[in-house]
């Protein structure tokens, strides 16, 4: 005859079940009334769990405990994917700590809510209502929600694909350089990770210098980078329509055709602007020139790995950088910025006006006035939040306006590039920063959507009347 369990243990047991129980029909409920506002807390729960592990003695090479501030810094700007240090991640962390920042960068890259969407999708073989609005929410809406699922498999599989190919690419050069197996390994794993996810992190002391001119090196970088700046909805019409250009989503040909407008402009730009300067390439031959140029162009739109010291670079060129840096890559990528759809659609509304044309049209397609709204939105609080947080930093510091902006641009845009303002401000500043690699990274909309005490929809429309513009 069985022994029954004792009453207290039963008890416990039930309650246990109620609390989870409670605790779900609170997340679905939160999650049904703003996916926005659940992303918000979800990221931010996430970076202080990094917070708390790269705070602890194990994680830096002396055995000390880091500073809060500098802990903090670091994990925002790993699972934002930016890439700006106020501590040397060579140096500073120790093999642990590096751990931890490359897996910061990994989970940041693919999303918090995507992860937890496939999770779910490995879990229980398929994906609810509730599951794939929530993935569509942290795909930033670019994907029809019966694709959700596709997208999500796509996502993964792609990501963990290039980044292998890239490693495997990567860790025979560093060998040849006579690196330890073991270390040209993590090297190799470490950048493949870092470039894809357009997180600007180098395992290095003195990051790509010493390989400004291994293309061996260079060209996987880029092409990680680039790809990652696509964004997912583009590599998923790479994977299910490859070439055929006319089948491409109205997305993809804007996100492609402007993103290679831009790696060409800046190409040319840069190394022109760049040619003659005695601080960076002016010594070098004409190729090496050519590859700085192109190595820069590809990394200001949110690569964040630098061959030449932004110190050095001529005030003009440190203002291209600012643009670059500010248009960012691809909606739905690693890549921060404004987004270069933001800018197509916004340059097509300006043709449109200039032609007279009450219409915004695209390759066949009418773009609708929804979307310039919002690329009027994203443009306007990305300008906002530049412009704040730059006052901010020169308030608390004695630095030149140029300095100050492109960090505060960097910071918004989630590259990396830095003037080594990072690590020079005080703590107050840091947070400064770090506020502006959440807000660039999580979105301007989706961040204002989780901020917002109540959504509501109007039932009512008020007569119309045009004031006068321009």
């Amino acid at each position: 005859m069985l022994s029954q369990q004792p009453q207290w243990l039963t008890d416990d047991r039930r309650g246990y079940v109620r609390l989870l129980a409670s605790v779900r029909d609170f997340v679905d409920s939160f999650a049904n009334s703003s996916p926005a506002r659940l992303a918000l807390f979800i990221f931010t729960g996430v970076i202080l769990v990094f917070t708390a592990l790269l705070s602890l003695p194990v994680s830096a090479s002396n055995g000390e405990v880091t500073a809060l501030h500098d802990a903090f810094f670091t994990a925002v700007s790993a699972v934002c994917v930016t890439g700006l240090t106020v501590v040397s991640t060579a140096t500073h962390w120790s093999f642990f700590g590096q751990l931890v920042i490359l897996l910061g960068i990994f989970i940041g890259g693919l999303g918090t809510l995507t992860l937890a969407s496939l999770l779910a999708l490995i879990v229980s073989k398929r994906l609810g209502v509730r599951g794939k609005l929530l993935a569509q929410e942290a795909l930033n809406n670019a994907s029809r929600l019966g694709e959700i699922g596709t997208l999500l498999r796509i996502v993964i599989t792609t990501s963990v694909l290039i980044e292998i190919v890239l490693a495997v690419v990567l860790i025979p050069r560093f060998m040849i350089l006579g690196e330890p197996w073991w270390q040209a390994i993590w090297h190799g794993i470490f950048y493949s990770i870092s470039a894809f996810n357009n997180a600007g992190f180098t395992p290095h002391s003195n990051g790509l210098v010493p390989y400004e001119t291994d293309l061996w090196i260079l060209t996987p970088l880029m092409v990680g980078v680039f790809l990652g700046s696509l964004g997912f909805p583009v590599i998923m019409v790479f994977v299910q329509v490859r070439h055929r250009f006319r089948k491409w989503t109205l997305h993809a040909k804007l996100t492609v055709s402007v993103s290679l407008i831009l790696l060409v402009a800046g190409t040319f730009a840069w190394g022109f602007l760049e040619w003659e300067n005695d601080r960076t390439i002016s010594n070098l031959t004409i190729a090496d020139k050519t590859i700085h140029a192109l190595f820069a162009s590809v990394m200001t739109r949110s690569g964040g790995f630098n061959l030449v010291d932004q110190n050095e670079m001529n005030s003009t060129t440190m203002l291209l950088t600012d643009a670059l840096m500010f248009a960012g890559g691809g909606s739905a990528s690693t890549a921060g910025g404004i987004k270069v759809t933001t800018i197509a659609v916004m340059f097509l509304a300006i043709v449109a006006e200039a032609r007279g044309d009450s219409d915004v049209r695209a390759w066949g397609r009418t773009i609708p006035a929804g979307a310039m709204r919002v690329a009027i939105s994203v443009i306007f609080m990305g300008a906002t939040l530049v412009l704040v947080g730059s006052g901010l930093i020169l308030a608390l510091s004695d630095e030149p306006l140029d300095k100050v902006v492109f960090e505060v641009i960097s910071a918004f845009a989630t590259v990396g590039l830095s003037t080594n303002l990072s690590a020079e401000l005080p703590p107050a500043g840091k947070y400064v920063l770090s506020a502006l690699m959440f807000a660039g990274r999580m979105g301007t909309i989706t961040l204002a959507s989780a901020l917002a005490l109540r959504q509501r929809s109007t039932l009512y429309r008020y007569p119309e009347e045009r004031p006068i513009i321009g």
